[in-house]
């Protein structure tokens, strides 16, 4: 075989394998065009609320004071999105914008639901006057219900609306066992402790002592209590003694 031929051979094969590298970069090429595009489209009908729509929401937990109502309005421009494209994490932060929400956790269940558990705030106080306390001594805003008129009235600094709420159960306590209630408990700027018994008789703690000083006043308001006036107020603010305030004499001086 010539020179020549030999040259003419070896071109030959080298087109062949230059066609197949082509011919495969070319295969290649489409079946990833091919991925992208389904891709795509999946993405897209992932996407599409009218596709693949939330069917509904279930709802658990026990509520007393969040409506369905207060739900739907909640989540209204959530629930236009697809079962998959649907933030849990947004529907989960607009559920706790609701006012008696404490915490909402969310799931999807398949093949078209969400899953809510909620969690609703726990009251056991009256907070400044207009606002509530929890069970975690945390203050919240939420509107008036009914049936909660009963609850005791605290105030003071928001910062330290726990100590306030600790305190009240601490001297209520005290006060239950000996048979006395207590309606109220304040703390002011300066520190100082005013609590008001069911009775009406208002007790000035100060800002020291504050058990000591309850004592004080159960072992001594039953010879106060014998009195012809009734008591008004109490001033415990003193190391040892005591300074009384009859009903009577506040009424003359009005």
């Amino acid at each position: 075989m010539s020179w020549k031929d030999k040259m003419q051979r070896g071109r030959q094969r080298l087109a062949a394998v230059n066609w197949y590298l082509v011919s495969g970069l070319a295969f290649l090429l489409l079946v990833i065009v091919a991925f992208a595009l389904g891709a795509l489209r999946l993405h897209d009908l992932l996407g599409d609320a009218e596709a693949l729509p939330i069917e509904s929401v279930i709802i658990k937990g026990e509520r007393q004071y969040t409506s369905d109502t207060e739900v739907q309005l909640a989540l209204q421009s959530l629930m236009r999105r697809s079962f998959f494209s649907a933030d849990v994490n947004q529907v989960q932060q607009a559920l706790e914008q609701l006012p008696w929400v404490y915490q909402a956790s969310v799931r999807r269940k398949w093949p078209a639901r969400l899953k809510v558990f909620l969690q609703e705030q726990q009251p056991v106080a009256h907070w400044n006057g207009d606002r509530w306390l929890n069970v975690h001594g945390q203050v919240f805003t939420a509107p008036h219900p009914d049936g909660l008129d009963g609850l005791p009235l605290l105030a003071g600094p928001d910062a330290m609306a726990t100590e306030v709420l600790t305190s009240y159960q601490q001297i209520r306590e005290l006060l239950h066992i000996n048979g006395y209630g207590l309606k109220s408990l304040s703390l002011n700027p300066r520190h100082a402790w005013r609590a008001e018994l069911d009775n009406g008789v208002t007790l000035e703690l100060g800002r020291e002592d504050t058990m000591a000083r309850i004592q004080r006043f159960i072992n001594v308001y039953p010879v106060l209590a014998k009195q012809p006036d009734k008591v008004a107020r109490v001033d415990l603010r003193y190391d040892t003694g005591l300074a009384v305030g009859w009903e009577d004499a506040q009424q003359e001086s009005r």
